[in-house]
């Protein structure tokens, strides 16, 4: 179910790849079974995570994340990670938070389609 996406979209994902940290589905997954301290944002469209999302999750999708992150994310050092379907979007919106000012913001590459492929948890709706 890869997407085919556009040059001009794929060149300014690379060019907020470049400014942005980035993790992995392994990596966030172990952290959420530590029980890490991070805030775990879904940022897909309001469908998408009604389907379903990872657990403990909240939404800010990508059209209204950077008008909305101050009200749910006061706290400009506080760790976020961002994730959408294969983690193209959440590196836009990573990119954009960082020019917002947070400090902690990370885009979790590979997105849920990774996270279903290793049969991770999902909550529904």
């Amino acid at each position: 179910m890869a997407h085919q996406h556009s040059p001009r979209f794929l060149k300014i994902v690379e060019d907020a790849k470049a400014r942005i940290r980035e993790t992995n589905v392994e990596e966030t997954k172990k952290r959420i079974d530590r029980g890490d301290k991070f805030i775990l944002v879904d940022v897909r469209e309001e469908s998408e995570f009604a389907k379903d999302h990872l657990p403990g999750a909240i939404h800010l999708g990508k059209g209204i994340i950077e008008r909305d992150i101050e009200a749910r994310v006061p706290d400009l050092d506080e760790e976020i990670v961002l994730y959408c379907g294969g983690g193209f979007r959440s590196a836009l919106a990573a990119d954009n938070l960082q020019k917002m000012g947070y400090k902690n913001v990370i885009s979790m590459d590979g997105g849920i389609r990774q996270w279903r492929e290793k049969g991770y948890p999902l909550t529904q709706g």
